[in-house]
């Protein structure tokens, strides 16, 4: 009798918790079928690098058997300014499109809505989230010799407060499995650098309880703080791209002095700092250059592979705490990879940025492409939404109107940004002869100068013969 009066109570704790959730906190539940389950989530949480990679295996229920149309996905308040990147998938692994839904619809929170193209009583949605700077590095200085602490700072249950759930699971992974401390909520297991968490069951939405980790991860955190690259096209068969990259090391700050001493003795005890990065090219890249605001730097490698140029960059000093480098890395590629013709109507399809390195965090990527002179009907085609800037004119040699520039720039990039963006222009091929015209009609021109010039007699010989004879 007690046993069923528990479950009685459990059940109207849970369904109180549940219709707790009003229009009024959240506009959008008149939108949404409150008859969807969360019938099981299994979270995954990767902390292993600077990034928070979270990925969701939602299978979705209809407690009613009607069919799922479409479902939402909430990003807490807490985590949208940290949110990068979010994608979903189906059950057969095919891509979803997330809709942002309108400011204010969900509160402080963020809301996705994805729409699925078969319609059924169940369903399963695979969400993967990137989320940058969410690791918080304490303490937050350190000396040389001192390991890097960070703490995570999340939560432990689900959320989704529009919906049930009814059983959830949690595995984080970590970057060693040194840890401090950790959230203990029962069941918990902490087993070399992972700790998992649950299953819990029937959790009411309304909870919001703090997942805390603090451990050791000595991952490269480097930001790059301002990236411009510049793709300069030309139609005689070349695409030369330059880039200027701010870097700062945005771990824990050195405290103290450096020792050069100290370093060279025991690099293996400076676990923090950055010696060097891997950078990934095309494989057609050629003339690649790697210099800095004193010259060309020569302590990096270059290996060809079969589907990439690898560069492992090397910069004159390891990076610490707090540390910065500027550099600028630039190398030339065929145009007929990347530029497709049709006509008089020309397609570049060319990556917004490179791989710089892995688990990169990129805080402002501006992106200008230099188009040949005299281009029209200029129509920009990104992967994602980025700001247009206003465009410009840029002048070389030979150039009489200016070559048209189209910027645009794009904020908090991770490595899932790396997409082709699509550069559609009008280019008459009578174009093309113009500038080797001004060449000839120049050169024709100082010729015709020349002859006029030679067959000038400037002389005074003649007149002194004649002075003579009259004498």
């Amino acid at each position: 009798m007690r046993l069923c009066l528990l479950v009685i109570g459990t059940l109207l704790l849970v369904g109180c918790s549940f219709s707790a959730v009003t229009s009024d906190q959240f506009p959008g539940l008149a939108n949404v079928d409150r008859g969807i389950e969360n019938k099981n989530v299994e979270r995954t949480i990767d902390i292993t690098s600077q990034l928070v990679k979270i990925s969701y295996k939602i299978s979705l229920n209809h407690a009613e058997k009607q069919n799922i149309k479409s479902y939402t996905f909430l990003v807490r308040g807490s985590e949208r300014g940290y949110l990068a990147y979010i994608s979903a998938k189906d059950s057969s692994k095919k891509e979803l499109k997330l809709t942002e839904d309108k400011p204010g619809t969900w509160g402080e929170h963020l809301g996705y809505t994805m729409t699925f193209s078969t319609n059924t009583p169940t369903q399963v949605v695979y969400i993967e989230a990137v989320f940058t700077k969410a690791l918080i590095p304490h303490p937050a200085r350190i000396t040389q010799s001192e390991r890097q602490l960070v703490k995570y700072h999340g939560h432990l249950y689900f959320f989704s407060p529009m919906y049930k759930t009814v059983t959830q699971k949690t595995t984080v992974h970590l970057a060693s499995k040194n840890v401090e401390s950790y959230t203990q909520v029962k069941p918990v297991i902490l087993s070399e650098n992972t700790v998992t968490y649950g299953p819990y069951e029937n959790v009411p939405s309304t909870s919001d309880e703090e997942m805390i980790i603090h451990y050791e991860n000595n991952s490269p955190f480097l930001t790059v703080t301002r990236l411009e690259r510049t793709i300069e096209i030309s139609h005689w068969g070349n695409i030369a791209v330059e880039e200027t990259i701010d870097i700062v090391h945005s771990g824990a700050e050195l405290k103290g002095s450096f020792s050069r001493y100290d370093f060279q003795k025991d690099p293996r005890g400076a676990q923090s700092a950055v010696k060097s990065y891997k950078t990934i090219l095309p494989a057609s890249a050629s003339g690649v250059y790697y210099r800095d605001t004193n010259g060309n730097i020569s302590t990096s490698n270059m290996k060809t592979l079969k589907d990439s140029v690898e560069l492992d960059l090397r910069p004159r000093f390891p990076l610490f705490g707090g540390w910065r480098t500027h550099y600028t890395l630039g190398y030339n590629v065929p145009s007929y990879e990347y530029l497709f013709r049709r006509g008089d109507d020309f397609l570049l399809k060319m990556r917004v940025v490179d791989h710089i390195y892995d688990d990169v965090i990129i805080d402002e990527a501006v992106v200008k492409i230099i188009l040949p002179e005299r281009c029209s009907n200029i129509k920009l085609i990104t992967p994602y939404s980025v700001t247009r800037l206003p465009d410009s004119l840029h002048y070389t040699y030979l150039d009489t109107i200016g070559r048209p520039v189209i910027s645009f720039t794009k904020k908090n990039l991770v490595e899932n940004h790396i997409h082709d963006f699509n550069l559609k222009y009008n280019f008459s091929t009578i174009s093309m002869l113009y500038e080797p015209a001004l060449v000839i009609g120049f050169l024709f021109v100082i010729f015709v100068a020349v002859i006029f010039m030679m067959r000038l007699d400037f002389s005074l010989t003649k007149e002194r013969e004649v002075h003579h004879h009259k004498d």
